[in-house]
């Protein structure tokens, strides 16, 4: 996978003894509301999986819980514009972080599309698989598979969130969105029954720090930048802007519609960061 890379070195960022015990408490706290949540969360899905099938009626809300939880031990503020909307189909937002994960599934119950290999990364695959991820192979051969698995879930009512750039970057921009994903949309009639809405995420450094502090792109290692993202005992702040959904037949192709997402998406990072969000990485 390609991984984008700012020009600049990564943000070297001190932490004293004080940074080191917040990070540590808050750390303790998230780590276990998440996996004790965890366990509820598959004991739901013991009647879920005979009784529902593909329905998930009550694990999405534990999930909300958690991720709604973080922002408060974590002492990260979070504000919404707009409303999730309410329609059948999928949720296409900028990424900039594993806090994206997060952010959005705050606000409310939807299922994230990832690469498969996230499905084996320690710890976060557990939770990844349990939540109802679905995973995405980059191999030809599997390219059928995964469209069937694709439509199941949006059949079944699941709203999915991918992200087009196909990579995180450092918060401050938007990477041209590759249309591949939104191919799904348009086949077997999806596309006359799906809406697709625009989610701007914009993050807010803590006093002092950079504007891309809670980005993680590149070789980020996640240890120090979960321990970094921690730390601050004053922190920044997050924004999720809600665009209006669109009908996903009012665009004749995915590319129309890639760039009409990707022209909202950015507009909604510059109308919070100014001159700093435009800039488009297309040379």
């Amino acid at each position: 996978m390609t991984t984008w890379n700012a020009d600049e070195p990564h943000d070297r960022v001190r932490i004293g003894p004080l940074g080191w015990a917040v990070a540590g408490l808050r750390g303790v706290t998230l780590g276990v509301v998440t996996y004790g949540s965890l366990m509820l969360l598959l004991a739901l899905r013991l009647v879920e999986v005979p009784v529902f099938r593909d329905r998930r009626p009550f694990t999405p809300y534990v999930t909300q819980f958690v991720c709604r939880s973080a922002f408060v031990i974590m002492g990260i503020r979070y504000r919404i514009h707009g409303q999730p909307m309410r329609k059948k189909g999928a949720v296409v937002s900028n990424h900039a972080s594993w806090l994206d994960i997060f952010t959005l599934n705050a606000c409310q119950r939807i299922y994230f599309v990832s690469k498969s290999e996230v499905a084996k990364w320690p710890a976060i695959g557990w939770l990844a698989r349990a939540t109802g991820t679905v995973f995405i192979a980059r191999d030809p051969r599997q390219a059928k598979d995964q469209q069937r698995v694709f439509e199941e879930r949006l059949r079944a009512g699941h709203r999915l969130v991918f992200f087009p750039e196909g990579t995180s970057t450092d918060g401050l921009r938007v990477l041209p969105f590759k249309p591949t994903l939104f191919q799904a949309f348009y086949t077997h009639g999806l596309d006359h029954t799906m809406h697709i809405q625009p989610v701007s995420v914009v993050y807010h450094a803590p006093v002092g720090q950079k504007p891309r502090f809670y980005g993680w792109w590149g070789d980020m290692e996640f240890g120090p930048h979960f321990i970094k993202a921690l730390a601050p005992l004053r922190q920044g702040r997050v924004e999720v802007i809600f665009h209006d959904p669109v009908a996903v037949d009012a665009f004749p192709s995915r590319k129309e519609l890639a760039q009409y997402c990707e022209e909202v998406v950015r507009q909604g990072l510059e109308s919070r960061l100014g001159p700093t969000a435009n800039r488009t990485d297309r040379a």
